[in-house]
């Protein structure tokens, strides 16, 4: 339960992107696969609904993606969620986790919002020391799961529910800062007072000039497009140990 008062200052934190370079879904994939090789199926089955894509929606598209974690009993699902935060830590960009613990140190309420699943969500963010983490929940082990997808304006919804009202004047969270790389957090940017953008592309780069948001471009680990394009596609087939070299 979080006291009336606000404190000092709230960090809002993306983790894709923002954390660190990679989109954690295909991380986590790759991670249960390799520890659980039946589930490959997975993988022509996601490959099949590829094509329609854009018909099925990328709430659709998320569910069959998660597919591999059809039947998964949940302290299974809870144990890799563990084993794959502490896998994931070597590969947090020293920028951010350097940005978090001033924040850290100053006293403000730390929240990691992401729109990967919050079963790992929640074991990266207790990892880093964060004060609450949020994601998107997967409502069962359907071959097919249910879920909400933690992404654009619900991660506002999800802040107003889990943040008291006196955190907030109008629309703003009080002394606030946001922390993103991708402009899918518009609306989680617009209730903060100030933001910083993480290897933004040129719209949100655009964005950050118009509005003032501080821009920072931390190295990611890939040399150039053609191998980021080779180690996605390793991971999106579960190939190798460790294409992401985390």
């Amino acid at each position: 339960m979080l006291p009336n008062s606000p404190p000092p200052g709230i960090a809002l934190f993306d983790m894709d992107g923002t954390l660190l370079a990679w989109d954690c879904q295909l991380l986590f994939r790759h991670h249960v696969l390799r520890e659980e090789p039946c589930r490959a199926f997975s993988i022509p089955l996601f490959l099949a609904f590829l094509p329609f894509a854009k018909l099925l929606g990328t709430d659709t598209m998320k569910r069959v993606f998660h597919c591999f974690l059809w039947k998964m009993p949940p302290e299974r699902l809870a144990a890799l969620s563990r084993e794959f935060a502490v896998k994931l830590q070597p590969s947090i960009f020293p920028e951010m986790e350097a940005v978090l613990a001033k924040h850290k140190a100053a006293g403000h309420l730390t929240i990691l919002s992401s729109a990967s699943p919050e079963c790992y969500a929640a074991e990266v963010g207790r990892l880093l020391g964060f004060d609450h983490s949020l994601g998107t929940v997967l409502e069962n082990n359907l071959l097919f799961p249910d879920l909400t997808n933690h992404k654009g304006g619900h991660k506002v919804t999800r802040l107003r529910e889990l943040l008291p009202a006196s955190y907030f004047i109008g629309e703003k969270l009080v002394d606030s800062h946001g922390y993103t790389d991708s402009t899918a957090d518009l609306p989680m940017l617009s209730i903060c007072i100030a933001a910083t953008v993480v290897n933004p592309g040129k719209k949100l780069a655009a964005l950050a000039t118009e509005n003032g948001w501080h821009i920072v471009r931390p190295e990611r680990p890939w040399k150039s497009s053609f191998e980021k394009a080779l180690r996605v596609l390793a991971l999106l087939f579960a190939l190798g140990e460790n294409p992401a070299k985390l």
